[in-house]
């Protein structure tokens, strides 16, 4: 494993000693060089962490203390024993939750909240599809939804399995297994024709059709990811975008500037902090792996089978 020099504070952030990360789809991209860095990311790979605050750069350190327990979100340099962040990405670790579930929480629930409040400007009585539906962002975003007072929450999976998980464990109204199903066709059965107020979609160009035909009227389309590409297949009929006025909106995350991402850091303690307290909210961990096993790490993510977070601790 490579050494680098520990990391030296800037004005406005904390050294954080780091417990446990998580693993994200963006550092198997990242790892091929894939994945366009922000100016400000270092080398290293890994944006969501749990640990503790060993010292501050400068002023502002906001209502933090060194010795504080933390879990945040980096802009990169979190698969490492120490980290540099803005305190702005901060937030106080509910004492219940562990090393693991807090480091799980950074990355995937402040992409759902962003998806499905600040883009996809979700109401209480609406309906929601979750893409990728077992994936740590669509777990955590089905949570959101159904806080949030959804009036039926779908998603679409590759497997009986997560379909049970989902249906289940997590309340989804219905799941639809993409590899057996033609799920936009059962999904306008499932409503009657009436379509989804918001569709969250990290799988792209093969869904674009699907995405445009399932939606309500007026309905909201949030772009996450373009796993199955970016290049629309011949033929994609885009009539439903006018004759159904939808909102087809990408985002990302990451490349966000520090005041954005302190604003969702706020939307996340709001909306899902006070419920991991009472226990609402779970973050659900599908393995814990030594940092030493990385690698495994990455290859287990890289099988597309898992159902929540992928953790590595620090020992």
């Amino acid at each position: 494993m490579d050494s680098i020099a520990k990391p030296v504070p800037a004005n406005g952030q904390a050294i954080v000693k780091i417990k446990a990360f998580g693993l994200n789809r963006m550092d198997l991209l990242q790892r091929e060089g894939l994945y366009p860095l922000p100016p400000q990311a270092p080398e290293t790979m890994g944006v969501e962490f749990s640990g503790v605050i060993e010292e501050f750069g400068g002023q502002a350190h906001e209502d933090f203390k060194v010795g504080d327990e933390v879990f945040g979100l980096a802009y990169g340099g979190a698969y490492a024993e120490y980290v540099a962040v803005s305190t702005k990405m901060l937030v106080h670790k509910p004492k219940h939750l562990s090393w693991e579930e807090a480091a799980g929480v950074p990355e995937t629930w402040i992409t759902a909240s962003q998806a499905l409040f600040l883009i996809g400007d979700f109401q209480k009585g609406q309906s929601v599809l979750w893409h990728a539906g077992a994936s740590s962002v669509s777990i955590s975003g089905i949570q959101l939804a159904k806080a949030a007072g959804a009036k039926a929450i779908y998603a679409t999976v590759g497997s009986q399995e997560k379909i049970d998980f989902l249906e289940k464990e997590l309340g989804v109204t219905k799941a639809f297994n993409y590899k057996t199903q033609d799920w936009a066709a059962e999904l306008q059965k499932e409503t009657g024709g009436a379509g989804v107020n918001l569709t969250v979609d990290f799988i792209g160009a093969p869904y674009f059709q699907g995405d445009l035909d399932v939606a309500a009227r007026d309905g909201r389309v949030v772009l996450l990811g373009l796993m199955g590409g970016g290049k629309l297949p011949d033929g994609v009929n885009i009539a439903p975008l006018l004759f159904k006025r939808v909102r087809v909106e990408g985002s990302t995350l990451r490349s966000r500037d520090e005041d954005y991402q302190a604003k969702l850091r706020d939307t996340l303690v709001d909306h899902a902090v006070p419920k991991f307290c009472d226990g609402t909210f779970r973050v659900f961990v599908e393995k814990v792996f030594p940092f030493e096993e990385i690698m495994a790490a990455h290859q287990l993510l890289e099988t597309n089978t898992t159902k929540g977070k992928i953790i590595c601790v620090i020992e």
